[in-house]
């Protein structure tokens, strides 16, 4: 294989001849310059000023122009694969190599002088240089040179950034088991990333905030977040979260589950009468429910302000009253307890009259059938009223027809007294009959 006129064998003094004359080219250049230069001296003083700004000008001009070379900068996760890419916009078949940040040769063209076997070409042509490098690592960050032997020669920079992941996440309880109330303190740790970590509280789904501090080891940083918590019943057995926010990782957590001790939570519950009263001479049944961690050990029943009447049977949980009377009035209280502390509920005892319930339904019933009566009766009178209404609205003229009847055919008023006289010695046989 043959290398811009070098044999394979032996190829390393070939490759520094072929930079030196770079060299002596790039200085026959600059030689030429100078000499541009010393003539321009011996012009006048508003002629050396107007050409040294020219001058400055041109050469600006010329680097903005000139600059053919196009790289990217490189982020890459520690022990992934980083590619540089030295590109040139318009090709004139000029030297590319590419330089590591101590300015060794890494490829001269296509030939690799550096005996770092994890630089790698990945194409050449007159237009690119791509190599790539394996397994970075935190020594091989920095800036890395693209050049162009040209005339002038060019070169460009890229950055390689690497980024390193979290070595570790722990979570630090001050206290495995916590008691209702008090505020525990928790702190996470996420080790040796670069560059430095946030980290993310939650409980469940809830975020939380914690206070953060960064150490700085070297080139890697150390972060601590403390959290205080005041943890309730409800905390029992809910995972708290810590989570890190990092560019080179994601969905990095680590979780401890709280462990909560409580005092017993008390409920009294009445078995017997389900729903109603609780009358004299009945039976009352009662059942006392407590709930703690740990669990309640102790469990007893009590008479508030009095004692316990005799004939009242207590079997664990359970209080019994075979035949209520109202002697056994009262507060009756259920205590639990346990080794973080002890709790009670009370249920309230009136007794009624055997007869209470039912002289209650009876009066209601009463009541209805009362008021069921007056209901069809107003009614019925409301129907009568209609219909005599009706009647009397029907048969409005009758009577002063009948009263005048003899008197509609007579010739004069006198005839007409006599003819309504006989019409009412005639009344038996014309008879009206008014409601």
């Amino acid at each position: 294989m043959v290398h811009g006129g070098c044999s394979a064998v032996p190829i390393e003094p070939c490759v520094h001849a072929l930079l030196n004359s770079s060299v002596k080219d790039r200085n026959v250049v600059t030689n030429q310059r100078d000499t541009r230069l010393q003539q321009r001296q011996h012009a006048s003083k508003n002629e050396q000023e107007l050409d040294g700004k020219f001058l400055h000008f041109v050469r600006f001009d010329e680097f903005r122009d000139g600059q053919n070379l196009v790289t990217e900068d490189v982020t890459v996760v520690e022990g992934d694969v980083a590619t540089i890419s030295c590109r040139v916009k318009n090709s004139d078949d000029s030297v590319i190599q590419l330089l590591n940040p101590n300015r060794q040769t890494i490829y001269f063209r296509d030939f690799r002088p550096l005996k770092d076997s994890r630089f790698q070409l990945v194409n050449f042509s007159n237009s690119e240089l791509r190599v790539s490098l394996t397994n970075v690592s935190i020594s091989d960050e920095g800036r890395y040179f693209c050049q162009l032997y040209t005339d002038p020669p060019q070169e460009i920079y890229t950055t390689i950034t690497v980024l390193v992941p979290p070595r570790n996440l722990v979570i630090d309880i001050q206290k495995e088991i916590a008691v209702e109330g008090e505020e525990i303190e928790l702190n996470c740790t996420a080790m040796a990333s670069r560059p430095a970590t946030t980290i993310r509280w939650f409980k469940g789904n809830k975020e939380l905030t914690g206070k953060s501090e960064v150490e700085q080891w070297s080139d890697m940083y150390t972060v601590t977040s403390q959290l205080l918590l005041k943890v309730g019943r409800e905390d029992d057995g809910v995972p708290v979260i810590c989570l890190v926010d990092h560019p080179a990782v994601k969905d990095l957590q680590t979780q401890r589950y709280l462990e909560v001790m409580y005092k017993p939570q008390v409920r009294v519950s009445q078995n017997y009468p389900v729903q109603g009263l609780t009358r004299e001479g009945e039976p009352l049944e009662l059942t006392c429910a407590a709930f703690g961690k740990p669990q309640p050990t102790d469990m007893r029943w009590l008479r508030v302000d009095d004692e316990m009447p005799q004939h009242v049977v207590v079997s664990g949980s359970n209080l019994l009253i075979s035949n209520l009377n109202k002697t056994d009035n009262g507060t009756y209280r259920c205590e639990a307890s346990n080794a973080v502390g002890k709790s009670h509920a009370d249920y309230m005892l009136f007794v009624y009259d055997s007869r209470a319930g039912e002289e209650g339904s009876i009066r209601s019933v009463d009541h209805a059938v009362v008021g069921g009566v007056v209901a069809v009766v107003v009614f019925a009178m409301l129907c009568l009223l209609i219909i005599l209404g009706r009647y009397f609205a029907r048969h409005k003229g009758t009577y002063f027809t009948h009263e005048a009847k003899g008197a509609d055919d007579a010739a004069d008023a006198d005839t007409a007294i006599i003819n309504a006289e006989g019409g009412q010695n005639n009344s038996e046989e014309k008879k009206e009959y008014f409601i």
